[in-house]
């Protein structure tokens, strides 16, 4: 398979529906593509009914050019990650996987534009995490949640306003920079580094004011960015974890129980925010982020310390610190139900407490004078136990 070949079939997918963010190449079905978070067939001539497991591992291969390292990670580990190009069209992040001895695709589309903070409309707190001089932060949620796109504008905030020494670690890099006020230096996983503990480690020697790591994947990229934070760096990270207080008890998890008050201690002082994300789809089409965010202070010190209790959970402190920039998932569902951009299934189906958010909806429908129940008549039994 030629490349011009591999370019016509990912330009007539990408060209095949709007906000088009993913495309999946998988044996048993068609050519597909992801659309407003829902999966849709590609039409194609020649058509592609089924894919074989031969057209796949074909296509896989082509993407790959005989890359040794690639190769080697795909037969040792059954996946691996590169980025490829299509020119003056996109860039894609590939993962290549196997699965019942067959290969498959996802390749997912970079925005070739960096987005602003005010474009996307973030919480104002991103513009406060932009201003940090030192500490660690952390964007979580699952995959495709927006962390990438999220980290990418805060980055831009900091381009714009700080003359400083940027350096990015990346699996593979997503968004290129250009240099403004700040000097921005990004590596590839890979290319320019082998793994993120020594790219990372290698970082701390290259001057930086601010450290970009794609994911923290094991203990040792932890401790090394605890070290980077601790010495004056600030570092931006991701994790897959699904609110503030699972990341945390994440962190904990990965050190063993002789090195927990320690690694609590060094927590306490190295994080400044935790910004979990989630995507829900919205009114009309489309999809909308709705965020948790965690932000240090001495009750969110005491809690990391000693770990949580009752009335000093993270989620008490985030409910009661909504003045200095904190939210819960479930305040601000509430509130994109209030906007209308979002329907009551959605919000229900999306948030960590239900109760919370059924009260909060319920009082959203009183001030607009909507029933909230829909039991439409009672009366006294005046018959009852005679």
């Amino acid at each position: 398979m030629r490349k011009q070949e591999i370019d016509h079939i990912l330009t007539k997918m990408l060209d095949s529906y709007q906000d088009v963010s993913d495309l999946n190449l998988t044996p048993g079905k068609p050519l597909q593509v992801e659309s407003y978070g829902e999966l849709v067939p590609v039409e194609m001539k020649p058509e592609f009914k089924e894919l074989t497991p031969f057209q796949t591992e074909t296509f896989a291969l082509n993407l790959i050019n005989q890359d040794r390292r690639l190769t080697e990670m795909l037969l040792a580990t059954g996946s691996c990650d590169l980025s490829y190009n299509l020119p003056g069209k996109a860039r894609f992040r590939v993962n290549i996987f196997s699965q019942s001895n067959n290969y498959s695709l996802v390749l997912r589309k970079l925005e070739s534009k960096i987005p602003t903070i005010e474009e996307l409309n973030l919480p104002y707190a991103m513009h406060d995490i932009a201003a940090e001089k030192n500490g660690i932060v952390f964007v979580t949620g699952a995959t495709g949640s927006g962390k990438t796109t999220s980290l990418a504008a805060i980055l831009d905030k900091i381009n714009e306003s700080k003359s400083v020494h940027v350096v990015t670690l990346e699996d593979p890099i997503e968004y290129q920079h250009p240099h403004k006020k700040a000097t921005f230096n990004q590596r590839e996983l890979g290319l320019d580094f082998d793994i993120f503990a020594s790219g990372l480690r290698s970082a701390l020697r290259q001057a930086p004011k601010v450290i970009l790591v794609g994911e923290m994947r094991d203990r040792e990229s932890i401790e090394i960015g605890l070290n980077a934070a601790e010495t004056g760096h600030l570092v931006l990270t991701t994790l897959h974890t699904v609110d503030a207080g699972a990341t945390i008890n994440r962190l904990i998890g990965m050190f063993s129980t002789e090195e927990e008050i320690q690694v609590r201690i060094r927590l306490a002082d190295a994080v400044r925010w935790i910004v979990c994300q989630r995507l829900l789809p919205k009114v009309g089409g489309g999809r909308i982020a709705a965020f948790e965010i965690l932000k240090t202070n001495l009750r969110v010190k005491d809690s990391i310390l000693h770990g949580e209790s009752e009335g000093k959970t993270f989620y008490d402190i985030m409910q009661a610190g909504r003045p200095f920039g904190m939210t819960t998932f479930d305040d601000y569902i509430i509130h994109l139900y209030e906007l209308g951009v979002i329907t009551q299934e959605t919000a229900l189906g999306y948030c960590s407490r239900k109760g919370v958010v059924g009260r909060g909806i319920d009082s959203v429908k009183s001030a607009r004078g909507e029933t909230t129940t829909d039991i439409e008549k009672l009366e006294i039994d005046n018959n009852y136990n005679k």
